[in-house]
């Protein structure tokens, strides 16, 4: 039998990764309430916004704003496509900055417009500026199991990726399914893979519910001794990038998951949930998941 981790820590993503797809533009103070009524949960690590383009993303076009207003409680994220993001997000204040790159050629070149390896030499000295500034540097491994352009990522591929960003000097991988295809068996493997390779860079997963395995990959990423994992209360996201990936597993769900097996987390289940009724009424289609419903029906 494996052993699991006796504490994890959930990286609340809702405000960036769970907005950024939402066809109905939500107030900023209505964001900052929900981050706001998220900081009060337990919650230690969130995901507030991204310095991306209002064009490609129209939901973070408030990014200033939320970085100058948001309170500061715990790490707060700010994903940046690129050196300007980066220095945007520094100058509003952010002290820990998320770069992203796709292992997948095709679907960088649909988000950022270049190539997997142009991307990572153009993001080089920038994590290098970043380090010797002393800043907290995650790295998201996107497509990390497969490609809504080109298929299912083989393994080598995704650690010789990651490899890369592990020799530029990054504090953390943090490996997404970005179309919700990721099975508990590729969860395993590449969670495994990635502990044993690198003992020394904090290992994060990412599971979007496309197909309803989630909660799968999660226990079997748990097995492979992952104690980090990002979530969105409300099982918020999808990604605009990747055709057909629905939201990302529900923060509230997972934790339910963990409390199930006697793995602490030190957040508040109630709170999780009265902070997606902050936001809730501002989405353009109800909030479904299943402890959730649960909590709304005892109100």
């Amino acid at each position: 039998m494996y052993s699991l981790p006796k504490t994890v820590t959930l990286i609340e993503v809702g405000p960036r990764d769970g907005l950024q797809n939402e066809k109905n533009s939500i107030p900023t103070d209505q964001k900052l309430a929900f981050i706001h009524a998220l900081q009060r949960t337990g919650l230690h690590e969130m995901e507030i916004t991204s310095y991306v383009s209002p064009k490609w993303v129209r939901q973070m076009s408030d990014s200033k704003e939320i970085m100058e207003r948001v309170s500061k409680l715990g790490r707060k994220l700010v994903l940046t496509p690129n050196a300007q993001g980066v220095e945007n997000a520094l100058q509003a204040g952010g002290d820990s900055v998320a770069v992203f790159v796709g292992v997948s050629d095709t679907f960088n070149q649909h988000t950022i417009n270049r190539s997997t390896a142009e991307s990572i030499e153009t993001l080089r000295p920038t994590i290098h500026q970043l380090k010797n500034n002393y800043h907290f540097v995650r790295a998201c491994i996107s497509t990390a199991f497969h490609c809504p352009y080109e298929g299912f990522i083989p393994l080598e591929k995704t650690l010789a990726h990651c490899k890369k960003f592990v020799d530029i000097g990054v504090d953390e991988l943090s490996a997404v399914d970005t179309d919700g295809m990721a099975n508990p068996l590729a969860s395993f493997t590449l969670f495994h893979e990635l502990k044993k390779q690198f003992p020394n860079i904090l290992i994060t997963a990412h599971f979007h519910d496309t197909r309803k395995l989630g909660l799968a990959t999660i226990y079997a990423s748990l097995q492979a001794c992952v104690d980090r994992f990002e979530t969105s209360a409300g099982g918020l996201g999808g990604c605009p990038f990747a055709p057909g990936a629905t939201g990302n597993v529900a923060t509230e769900d997972v934790l339910y998951l963990l409390q199930s097996v006697d793995i602490a987390t030190g957040i508040d289940m109630d709170k999780i949930c009265a902070a997606v009724d902050v936001v809730a009424p501002y989405l353009s289609r109800p909030i479904e998941t299943a402890m959730y419903n649960l909590y709304t029906r005892r109100k």
